[in-house]
């Protein structure tokens, strides 16, 4: 899978770097995996959220922080498309950003 882009994740942990192991293997296994569809990933990730237009939420360190992924399993493509704290997560829009 090819990640959109390591280096928001990296300048998210630089911040807050109580998460940077999280994010670190979420990107590796992510990187390293070849999903065909969310059930795929859901087997992977169980607790992953399951949004609109192929976003997935995933809960990172216990659900301190949310990560949004828009994933195009054909390509082989996932783009970052949030980061940020459980209060963060609260004020946007999850299905539109």
């Amino acid at each position: 899978m090819k990640i959109f882009s390591r280096g928001t994740i990296r300048d998210f942990w630089e911040k807050h770097g109580d998460c940077e192991l999280q994010l670190k293997t979420w990107y590796r296994e992510t990187e390293k995996s070849n999903w065909s569809s969310i059930n795929e990933l859901k087997n992977e990730y169980p607790s992953a959220s399951i949004l609109k237009y192929n976003r997935i939420v995933f809960n990172i360190k216990g659900n301190d922080y949310r990560l949004i992924v828009k994933f195009n399993f054909e390509y082989q493509l996932a783009w970052i498309r949030f980061i940020g704290t459980h209060v963060e997560y609260d004020k946007i829009n999850a299905n539109e950003i």
